[in-house]
């Protein structure tokens, strides 16, 4: 049997088409082709397999066991082929689009991407500050750096970091109450993003009972790097990642008063969707972030960490 009768990839792809649609017409308007020519490949399909793919039924289309069957292999085939187009071009004269967590962006990722174009300077990036979590099905972005938990199952997930915080503030603030040398030091002060979790698990961790914060709250930010702006503008005390700050700790514009901090189950994540993992540009800023964020934390992080449990 000829190879491109025993692999019938046209009729293969339309298969596809219609099992996931559940319809010819909407298969005929994916693919560009009359209804005719659908329902032609798929009966030259089925006289192949000598197994009827599909029930033709008023209004609707239902899938038969052997269309079950095989559908999760072809789809995943197809995807295969898909992957395979793409890793054998070159990473020139295209954009890398990512979206990312705000705090990670303006203060990481914009201090950094200049080192990831000087190794690919053909590569144009566009980097959007998001803060609800990409659809990559919807979204346009090649790429997703996301701050949680993580994994998400739905698709790729490489974590880069799990990054320690502590209680940051500018040095004025803190000579304004003649300094701080205990924890209760900073219940005298403002409180910034009072309401993160982060602040009860330092506390608790810095052996002070968990104290009511409920009061503190003219700067009820969510956003780090909106935290971070109110401490270096002197309104208060935030928590606040090392990494994010190191060159404004480094510098004094801002302190980190006690030698203590914390870190948890919350990260950074690179995520983008697993058929694409081995796209040429998508597997250049793979590789290159994570090696980046490393050094960084070996760099930035102070060691070693009180790990929380939640």
């Amino acid at each position: 049997m000829k190879l491109s009768r025993k692999f019938p990839l046209n009729a293969l792809r339309v298969f596809e088409a219609v099992a996931r649609h559940g319809s010819f017409s909407r298969a005929a308007d994916e693919l560009g082709m009359t209804q005719t020519a659908v329902s032609y490949q798929i009966k030259l399909l089925e006289g192949i397999l000598g197994e009827q793919l599909f029930l033709r039924q008023p209004r609707q289309i239902v899938n038969t066991e052997a269309a079950d069957r095989m559908l999760p292999n072809v789809g995943k085939a197809f995807e295969l082929l898909t992957e395979a187009m793409l890793s054998a071009s070159q990473v020139s004269n295209e954009t890398l689009e990512i979206h990312s967590s705000p705090t990670f962006a303006s203060h990481w990722l914009a201090r950094n991407l200049g080192n990831f174009q000087l190794e690919y300077p053909s590569l144009a990036v566009r980097l959007l500050r998001v803060s609800r979590i990409t659809d990559f099905n919807r979204d346009p972005a090649d790429i997703s750096i996301r701050w949680g938990v993580g994994p998400w199952p739905s698709d790729d997930c490489h974590l880069l970091g799990r990054f320690s915080y502590a209680p940051m503030l500018s040095p004025a603030l803190a000579e304004s109450i003649g300094g701080l040398t205990t924890p209760e030091d900073l219940l005298r002060l403002p409180i910034i993003g009072a309401q993160q979790e982060s602040w009860h698990n330092w506390f608790a961790t810095a052996g002070l009972a968990t104290p009511d914060l409920s009061d503190h709250k003219r700067h009820n930010y969510v956003e780090q790097d909106l935290c971070g702006n109110a401490a270096l503008a002197g309104h208060g005390v935030a928590i606040l990642n090392h990494v994010h700050y190191a060159e404004e700790l480094a510098t004094g514009r801002l302190v980190a008063p006690f030698n203590h901090h914390c870190t948890d189950d919350i990260g950074i994540w690179l995520v983008h969707p697993a058929s694409r993992r081995n796209t040429p540009k998508i597997k250049a800023f793979r590789e290159w972030i994570t090696k980046a964020v490393s050094a960084d934390m070996h760099r930035t992080e102070p060691a070693p960490p009180v790990k929380t449990d939640k």
